[in-house]
Parts: C-alpha cells; sequence; structure tokens
C-alpha cells in the first residue's frame, strides 16, 4: 500500500540508472552506517534505563558502578553521533553525485536527439529542466535515503523493543500505522501542488529569458505596468504554492502528533493494567519508541518530498527518452579534390512535404543562396543539407557514384551551422575562439578577427582577446557578436558551412564584405547563405528560391564578369 501511495519504485529505478557500481556500494556502505547509528542509539537508550531507574529489574542488570552506566551510555551515543555523521557525509556525497549524473545524462540525450524531436520544445524548458528540476529530483533521491535511514532505525528500535517486553510490542501497529498516515495524508493534493508549481516555475524562466533584450521591447511599448503585473501573478501563484505545501507539511504533523500522543498514552495504560511490566521496562520502550516519534515527522516530509519530485521526474524521463540521431554514428568523410555534391532531387517531410529541391550542385570554394518567404521552409531545408535532419526523398552523386543520405551526411560532418538567433555563450573572445578550433594559436586567432572585421574593435579594448563577451567596458553589438561567430567558421574550416540568415544584423555592405572574406579564407568550402537580401546574389554562384507554393528554383550565374566585393571595407 504504501509503494503505490508513493512513486518509489519509480525514483529508485530513475536514480538506480544514474549510479556506478562504485556508487552502489556505497549505497550498502549507508545502510550498514545507518544500521549500525539505529543499533547504537537503541542501546544508548537501553544504557539510560538503570541511571533513570536504579534497582533491580527483569530485563536489566545493575552494573558495578553508575560510573560504569555513565561510561557504557557515553559511549553507546558517541558511537551513535560518529555514525549518524559519517553516514550523512556518505549520503551528501551520493546527492551530489546523483545530481552531476542526472544533468550529464539528460543534457547528453538533449545533444544527440534529432532535431525534430525538440522542435516543440522551449528554451525555457530546457533550462529548467537543467537547473531547477534537477534539483528537485535530487532532493527526492535525499528523501529515498532519509526512508532508508527511517526504515532501519525503526526495525532495530522495533526489535529491542520485543526484547525488553514483547508485551509492549502492541503498540507497534499503532506505529506503522501512524506511519501509513504520515505517507499518505494529503497525497493527491500535494501532487496537484506540486506539478503546478513546476509549470509556474517553467513560466518564469520563459519570462525570465534574454531579459535585457526583451526590456528594451517592453519599455519602447510602455508596457512596464502590465510586464510588472504578469509577472507578479506568476510570482504571487509560486507564492500560494510554496505557501500550500508547507500547510500540507503543517498539517501532517499536526496529524502525526495527535496520533503520536494517543498512541503514548495507550501505550502507558497498557502497562499500567497488564501486569508483570516493571518500570524499567516500560521507560526503555518509552525511550525506544520515543527515537521513532522525530522520524514520523521525518517520514512525512520525506514523502512530500517525492511527491514533489514527481512532475520533475516524469519531465526528465520525456526528455530521456529522445532517441539517438544517427548524425552521431556517422564518421566524418574527406571530399576528393575535384569532386563536388551533386543533388539530384530532395523533398522534405511532412508538413513541408511539397518542398522538393532537383538539380542541385554543392561545389567547394562556392556560395549557394538560399531565399524565400519567412516560414516557408527555409530552415528546414538547410536543416537537411547541413545532415540534421532526415528528408522524404534524397538522390545524390558524387563523383559519378550514387551516394545514400548517410554517405552524405557523412561528408558534410565537418561542417559549420550559424544561425541569427545564436548568440556566444563563452566568457571571453578567446574562450569563443578557442571552442572552435582548441589548437588555433593568439596570432591565427587576432588574424580571423582582422578578417571577419573586428580588428578595430579589438585594438579599442585593453584587455584584447581576453575581453569579456558582455562586460559593460566591451560590450559587443548584435552585428559584432554575428561577426564573431563567423570567424568561428574560418577557425573551423569546414566542408560545409551553413549561414542561416546569421549576417542579418549587418547592414548591406558589411554583409558582402564578410561574406568576401569568408569565401577567401574558406576556398575548399560550400557555403549556403539564407539571406532575404538580393545584393547576394552578386556574389553568389548559385541561387536556390523557393516561392510561395513550395516551388524551387535553381539558378547558376556564369562566373565570368561577375562583380566581386572582395575589396569592399567594412561598415
Amino acid at each position: 500500500m504504501l509503494v503505490r501511495a508513493l512513486p518509489v519504485a519509480n525514483f529508485s529505478q530513475a536514480f538506480a540508472s544514474t549510479l556506478a557500481r562504485r556508487d552502489l556500494l556505497q549505497i550498502v556502505a549507508y545502510v550498514v552506517l545507518s544500521l549500525g547509528a539505529a543499533l547504537a542509539g537503541s542501546i544508548a537508550a537501553i544504557c539510560l534505563v538503570p541511571l533513570v531507574q536504579p534497582g533491580p529489574s527483569q530485563a536489566f542488570s545493575r552494573y558495578d558502578s553508575v560510573e560504569m552506566q555513565a561510561l557504557a551510555f557515553g559511549v553507546a551515543t558517541g558511537s551513535f553521533a560518529l555514525l549518524r555523521w559519517q553516514a550523512a557525509r556518505l549520503g551528501a556525497a551520493l546527492a551530489s553525485r546523483c545530481g552531476m549524473n542526472l544533468r550529464r545524462m539528460v543534457h547528453a540525450r538533449l545533444i544527440d536527439a534529432p532535431l525534430g524531436e525538440l522542435a516543440d520544445t522551449s528554451s525555457a524548458e530546457i533550462a529548467n529542466l537543467l537547473t531547477y528540476n534537477i534539483e528537485i529530483l535530487v532532493q527526492g533521491f535525499g528523501a529515498l535515503l532519509q526512508l532508508a535511514i527511517i526504515g532501519v532505525t525503526t526495525a532495530v528500535s522495533l526489535a529491542f523493543v520485543f526484547w525488553v517486553s514483547p508485551t509492549l510490542m502492541l503498540v507497534s501497529p499503532a506505529l506503522l500505522g501512524m506511519g501509513l498516515l504520515a505517507a499518505r495524508a494529503w497525497g493527491r493534493e500535494q501532487s496537484t501542488v506540486s506539478r503546478q508549481y513546476v509549470a509556474d516555475m517553467t513560466r518564469l524562466f520563459w519570462l525570465s529569458e534574454d531579459f535585457p533584450r526583451r526590456l528594451r521591447y517592453v519599455r519602447s511599448f510602455e508596457r512596464e505596468g502590465a510586464e510588472k503585473a504578469g509577472y507578479g501573478a506568476i510570482a504571487a501563484q509560486l507564492g500560494l504554492g510554496y505557501r500550500r505545501q508547507l500547510e500540507l507539511v503543517a498539517a501532517g504533523r499536526l496529524v502525526l502528533e495527535l496520533a503520536a500522543a494517543a498512541g503514548i498514552a495507550g501505550a502507558f495504560v497498557l502497562a499500567h493494567r497488564w501486569h508483570g511490566i516493571d518500570s524499567a521496562s516500560l521507560i526503555a520502550v518509552s525511550l525506544l519508541l520515543g527515537r521513532l516519534l522525530p522520524y514520523l515527522v521525518s517520514t512525512r516530509q520525506s514523502c512530500q518530498q517525492l511527491r514533489s519530485a514527481a512532475p520533475a521526474l516524469e519531465l526528465w524521463k520525456r526528455h530521456m527518452r529522445h532517441r539517438r540521431d544517427a548524425l552521431s554514428a556517422v564518421s566524418a568523410r574527406a571530399l576528393a579534390m575535384g569532386d563536388v555534391l551533386a543533388i539530384g532531387r530532395l523533398r522534405l517531410r511532412a508538413p513541408l512535404g511539397g518542398l522538393c529541391v532537383r538539380d542541385l550542385v554543392l561545389a567547394p570554394g562556392e556560395l549557394t543562396l538560399v531565399s524565400g518567404d519567412s516560414g516557408i521552409g527555409k530552415s528546414s531545408l538547410v536543416d537537411v543539407l547541413a545532415g540534421m535532419t532526415l528528408p522524404a526523398d534524397f538522390t545524390a552523386g558524387v563523383g559519378g557514384q550514387s551516394i545514400g543520405f548517410d554517405d552524405y551526411r557523412a561528408l558534410v560532418r565537418n561542417g559549420a551551422y550559424v544561425s541569427q538567433s545564436v548568440r556566444p555563450w563563452q566568457h571571453t573572445v578567446r574562450e569563443c575562439l578557442a571552442w572552435a578550433a582548441p589548437a588555433a594559436g593568439e596570432e591565427t586567432m587576432l588574424g580571423v578577427l582582422e578578417d571577419v572585421g573586428l580588428g578595430r574593435w579589438l585594438g579599442a579594448t585593453r584587455e584584447g582577446l581576453d575581453a569579456a563577451l558582455y562586460g559593460s567596458a566591451s560590450r559587443l553589438s548584435g552585428g559584432e557578436l554575428q561577426r564573431l561567430m563567423l570567424a568561428q567558421v574560418i577557425l573551423r574550416q569546414p566542408l560545409l558551412a551553413v549561414l542561416d540568415e546569421a549576417t542579418g544584423a549587418l547592414d548591406a555592405s558589411s554583409e558582402l564584405a564578410v561574406l568576401a572574406a569568408l569565401k577567401r579564407r574558406l576556398p575548399r568550402s560550400i557555403l549556403i547563405v539564407v539571406s532575404h537580401r538580393a545584393s547576394v546574389a552578386t556574389m553568389a554562384e548559385q541561387h536556390l528560391e523557393i516561392g510561395r507554393d513550395l516551388a524551387s528554383t535553381v539558378v547558376r550565374y556564369a562566373t565570368t564578369g561577375r562583380s566581386a566585393p572582395g575589396d569592399a571595407t567594412f561598415g
């Protein structure tokens, strides 16, 4: 009944999957230490009886002196404290590693997941999943450890009660009943409140996302009041949820304390009316059972934590069910000198199944412009060209040989994909560039920054490559951040570089100058540029245009006599 009332099995299975063999051995050690602490605590209670009730007893023999009795009590109590301290340290280490493993596992699954499975997932949900949600799960893991201690301590204490006075064991059913009551009281409401709390926290992440840029938007519309009111409403909802959770804990504690009072009173009445129970035995049983009273409250709190963690576990498990994208299992292949990728037919999957591209040639050193109305499917198309999502139909060839999509993905695995919405997340310029090319030296980094037009900005900063990306003294504009991302592309030297409106924050002349620099520095790279600007066509070897009816047209330009803005200046 208790197992059905709580998601213990689900939590145990999920947490077990995150633990290594060493961790499982430490859990065994944790249980052994808890058992030792329970034994020492019970012995301490037994040793206390002769000090409280001197004289002959049916269950206790007298020590030679009060000093020996006090020494025995001190040794048992000290052993109990040391064992419990060591168990707490081991529990802290286990909880820490559990949180670390939960984060690593779900983050790795997200990194390897197919893009299509994440299409309907908000960034706020992902942020919540990797931060607050994991903290709630770690609290649930701690609750499981606490329940293990409670179970061991209860079993040991009841065993000593039976040894001291089998008659007084009649109170144990009442104690177990209180434990069940602690586990089940207000469980359904607790689950409902916890789920709403997680949902409200995700909404709060959504409102907090990219706050500095949103603030400009809010102020320009003069909607500060509405923004404050909306945020305040969510904050109030969270406050009410938190308050209700604490109220449920307090209500459960009240029921337990009232039940415990009735149980203790009943035990004393039973001892008084049942002949043959001496006062020393009664004192010992009271001490042993009294040790369990705080655990009843702990049981309630641990059950509450497990219920609060249930929605967090559901979210974690949902994202752990993502399939592993086949791209991660494909090894990169090189394109032979002089070969081109000739795509005969490429059709997207639903709901863009009407978008079909034919006779598209991707040659190193050439730039292909992709254009069309917003929302027409340009990003979905370049996702397939980058080998990141699967098409409905695909035929292609290299060097006169037909290849399937897996072979195509292997060829374009050495790639670079930059979209308009991506911003560097590293702390400094050096870290940003080193992330793209760990072996790049300082001179190389300075050279690519010159290529993309950041040399003047870098020279104006005192920190140079160690300038903070988002510090007030060296804040980069949106266009400058895009230039920095394109510097990463040059360092990467990819076979296929996809720029999905990655130059949209630049003016037209600066965009052409940066693209010319990319073509100059990446002579063996295929460049695919998604842009709404017709001026990009002046330097493209090929133009793929998607019409409103999803019909695609591929136009190849003659290279002779084309205007090349390679000498344009940066704006």
